[in-house]
């Protein structure tokens, strides 16, 4: 008899466990729908032109080359990381605040995907730097230290040291009890998680810290030398076309790396604030919205090659029906 008294206390224990509140987006009645059409826009918008990048550099045998090849995986990796969270935000806006719920595993898995899509942001964007550096620095030689093989191991190397870092990370997570079941963000990320146990999470901090000083410290340092090298080596020559190559071509990446850390700053700068939560919490959200909508824009229109390509190909569907 207490066995059966007991069981439903352990089921709904464990029910109450799996299943999170998820405090998601702050948004009064009256914005509920302008915000949702928004969004909507902007991540239909972001999709079709990563995807389409993406397509279009797949598909064009004039653009495989390392540059191109780059900002491939780039755009693709776009295309993931604001999949992961748009969605969801998306569904909750429209989904009143006391209904808002997630299970835990698919709240783990959001936050996988998020630091992982994260991180290769990252890694890319260094190797990209690189690219950069041994076109512009080393001319000669580019053809042979970036070649079919490099690329690869460089490609592969960007995913899957992101995955290692990121698997730690939630691992150390996925480690803890639970003893609370609210989310008090938007979406779920590591610091989410670790906040639902009562145990100590001080390894967690320590790794976490870790964690970020890595990748914001190693792409901060290898695109701040990179870009000292290209100034040096473009200071000590006098060809005007090699100096326009240089801020033609570096323009854009140093453009989509200054927009990344800004927004990722803002949100580090306003966690120090809890009396601005809610901005906080915008900015997290500008932060895997704005660097992904402006990247295929920033380089589609910096990069004559995909500007001719677009334009061929739209000028072909205006004139096919006419033939």
């Amino acid at each position: 008899m207490a066995s059966c008294f007991f069981l439903p206390l352990m089921e709904n224990h464990t029910f109450s466990m799996d299943l999170l509140k998820l405090e998601g987006v702050k948004v009064i009645y009256q914005s509920t729908y302008p915000a949702f059409i928004l969004l909507l826009i902007i991540y239909i918008f972001t999709m079709v032109a990563n995807i389409g990048l993406t397509v279009l550099i797949c598909m064009e045998r004039s653009l495989h080359q390392p540059m191109y090849i780059l900002l491939c995986n780039m755009s693709f990796n776009d295309a993931l990381s604001i999949t992961t969270f748009i969605p969801r935000v998306l569904f909750d806006i429209l989904t009143p605040r006391s209904d808002r719920y997630i299970t835990y595993n698919e709240c783990f898995t959001q936050a996988f995907l998020g630091h992982w899509f994260g991180s290769n942001f990252h890694t890319i964007l260094t190797i990209m730097a690189f690219d950069r550096y041994v076109a512009i620095c080393n001319p000669l030689r580019y053809a042979t230290i970036m070649n079919n093989k490099m690329l690869v191991k460089l490609c592969v190397f960007a995913w899957v040291v992101s995955l290692v870092f990121v698997a730690v990370l939630l691992g150390l997570t996925l480690r803890l009890s639970r003893c609370r079941s609210e989310i008090t963000n938007p979406w779920c990320d590591n610091a989410s998680l670790f906040k639902l146990s009562c145990e100590s999470v001080l390894i967690n901090n320590i790794y976490g810290l870790f964690f970020t000083s890595i990748f914001f410290i190693t792409s901060m340092g290898s695109v701040a030398l990179t870009y000292i090298r290209i100034a040096m080596v473009c200071v000590r020559s006098k060809s005007k076309s090699l100096n326009s190559k240089a801020l033609h071509t570096c323009f854009t990446h140093l453009a989509v790396y200054l927009i990344m850390l800004m927004t990722g700053f803002i949100i580090v700068f306003l966690h120090r604030y809890p009396q601005w939560s809610d901005h906080r919490k915008l900015a997290s959200i500008m932060f895997y919205v704005v660097p992904p909508a402006l990247n295929p824009i920033i380089y589609g229109l910096q990069s004559k090659d995909i500007r001719k390509l677009v334009v061929n190909i739209s000028h072909c569907k205006k004139v096919s029906p006419l033939v």
